[in-house]
């Protein structure tokens, strides 16, 4: 036993000397922190559980907008050229050369992308016609998913798909034609091609589930799970102000999806929401318990479209503006050691949006980063050790 406690002493040693010639990674202090683009926080310190991007136009790929996207993020959602209104406009014509586009930049840049390709209001006048038969949208609804999924759901940088969009009203709605809708109900058909409509739900009814819901859902999540690898992820998106009546209504769609065998994997919610939206009462408590939610159940938790507006055009509301986008961050950021949680904007600077004079973008028309850049990279900090 004697003989052995020389060469346990020495073997001590020569396991401290290894450790000590370890080369120990040295913390990046704040203030250099806060220089790096945002992408480079994320892929360093955040480990695939936490995803931040934006939205950008095919047509701004190589202005100004497409120049600050490629500095930032290396997560970007294609703003509409994955409709079925820009895809597959009239019952007979395609159009596929920026979708294609967008899948040869993400290869070239090495990027992430979110088709946001959903059956949904964002379809042709053709769709909204009020004269449209059941037979002929189930057939342009086929015919869409299906070349979509074939075409782009095996691409390597494709990692989500929005399956189905604004599913739900957010708020209650009159029609002469189709009936009224109310809040928390099936966003449907409208009178005319001119109106907020989503005319999908001429398509039918489930009348044996409990919400019946709208046929042309079950139809699109069971083409996107036939042809979409499982690595892609499946993504239903809601707008509106998390209205509590509409994301219970989400909650018994998903579990009524996974009975018919269908695969949904993450909820997104579109949050075009007005500056001092997390001073409401109830507003960002919703948003965490959803949150869990999702992450209790195995689903991926998004904001795929975010903007914190200034309507009222007042540029000295910038600071609070950037307490919205903070707040926000940082409810999502409570929860990456849980599951996976991103961020998309909606655009990048205000004229890319259809609602300039808001000004509710990160950057202003001149590239100008606002406050709210610089507090969200505040709370992405915040959190690398918590």
């Amino acid at each position: 036993m004697k003989k052995l406690i020389p060469v346990i002493y020495l073997l001590c040693i020569h396991w401290i000397s290894c450790a000590q010639e370890i080369p120990q990674k040295v913390p990046i202090p704040e203030s250099e922190l806060m220089r790096l683009p945002i992408k480079e926080i994320v892929t360093n310190y955040y480990n695939g559980n936490f995803y931040i991007g934006t939205a950008n136009h095919g047509k701004l790929i190589d202005e100004l907008s497409g120049r600050i996207a490629a500095r930032e993020f290396d997560y970007m959602t294609p703003a509409n050229d994955f409709k079925q209104s820009y895809i597959h406009p009239t019952y007979d014509s395609w159009r596929w050369e920026l979708p294609d586009n967008w899948i040869t930049y993400a290869k070239d840049k090495k990027i992430r992308l979110r088709l946001h390709s959903p059956i949904s209001p964002q379809c042709s006048k053709w769709v909204k016609e009020d004269n449209r038969t059941p037979e002929e949208l189930t057939r342009m609804l086929e015919e869409y998913m299906t070349q979509l999924c074939i075409r782009y759901a095996n691409q390597p940088n494709v990692q989500w798909i929005d399956v189905v969009n604004e599913t739900i009203a957010k708020e209650n709605v009159k029609d002469p034609v189709f009936g009224d809708q109310k809040r928390g109900e099936w966003f449907g058909a409208r009178q005319g091609t001119s109106l907020w409509e989503n005319p999908w739900t001429i398509i039918g009814f489930d009348e044996e589930s409990e919400i019946h819901t709208p046929l042309y859902i079950n139809k699109a999540f069971e083409i996107a799970t036939q042809y979409a690898p499982s690595r892609v992820k499946l993504i239903i998106n809601q707008h509106g102000n998390f209205e509590e009546v509409v994301w219970e209504r989400m909650k018994k769609l998903v579990s009524y999806l996974r009975e018919k065998g269908y695969r949904v994997d993450g909820l997104g919610w579109q949050a075009h929401i007005d500056t001092g939206w997390e001073k409401i009462p109830g507003n960002v408590e919703r948003l965490d318990k959803f949150i869990s939610w999702c992450h209790q159940h195995s689903l991926e938790f998004h904001i795929t479209e975010m903007n914190v507006w200034m309507k009222d055009g007042d540029t000295t509301r910038e600071p609070e503006q950037a307490e919205t986008y903070g707040k926000v961050t940082s409810t999502l950021l409570k929860h990456v050691h849980e599951g996976v949680v991103g961020i998309s904007f909606w655009n990048v600077r205000d004229e890319d949006t259809p609602n300039e004079k808001w000004m509710g973008c990160l950057w202003d028309n001149a590239g100008r980063a606002r406050p709210g850049y610089e507090r969200i990279k505040q709370e992405l900090i915040n959190h690398i050790t918590q």
